[in-house]
């Protein structure tokens, strides 16, 4: 057998094509930013619930609830350590402005979620339990935090995965609130720890 009948052969271009075509798709992957999942309900009208509230179990809070004012919906939990990095900024923006904000309170013992605002603080209007998960999966949340913005008619406009930042929320999530209310709102200024 000689170099040049090896080389006639598809046997042997086959598997170095593949070779190279999963050398493109890896080289593509390693450029895109993992926090940068596109989520299928940006543009939906967002999936109801109704949940007992968290400082009071006996009340319950639907999505109808907020329909006619910009809300955020921030998913997180005691147990998370990416949540403790953001709460202070959540705080620092909740205290300067008047945006609606329910916490989803996901996968946490209530007690445990109570405890974790009365240590932390609650930048929270009201937040509400989500003990076994559901809500989180209907949402399509792959881990907490998570954060979603949405407009006076219900509809996702905006997703954040990971902790929210400052620079987050000045350059993505207000600018979206200023547009979607038409109303001004306060710049957020880097918390002291």
């Amino acid at each position: 057998m000689t170099d040049k009948s090896i080389t006639r052969k598809p046997i042997f271009w086959v598997p170095l094509a593949l070779f190279f075509g999963l050398c493109v798709l890896l080289a593509i992957g390693l450029t895109l930013n993992p926090r940068e999942i596109p989520s299928p309900l940006i543009g939906k009208t967002a999936p109801a619930f109704e949940l007992p509230i968290l400082s009071d179990p006996e009340q319950q809070f639907s999505t109808l609830d907020s329909l006619g004012k910009p809300w955020i919906l921030n998913v997180w939990a005691s147990w998370c350590v990416a949540c403790r990095y953001e709460h202070p900024i959540l705080n620092e923006f909740a205290q300067n402005n008047d945006t609606f904000i329910v916490g989803l309170n996901y996968k946490d013992p209530p007690a445990n979620g109570q405890a974790w605002l009365d240590q932390f603080g609650d930048p929270y209007t009201l937040s509400v339990i989500d003990f076994d998960g559901r809500v989180g999966i209907d949402w399509g949340v792959y881990g907490v935090p998570e954060t979603f913005v949405m407009d006076a008619s219900g509809i996702i406009r905006y997703k954040h995965i990971g902790p929210i930042t400052v620079a987050s929320l000045q350059n993505e999530i207000v600018p979206l609130l200023r547009e979607l209310s038409s109303e001004p709102k306060t710049q957020i200024r880097e918390p002291e720890f």
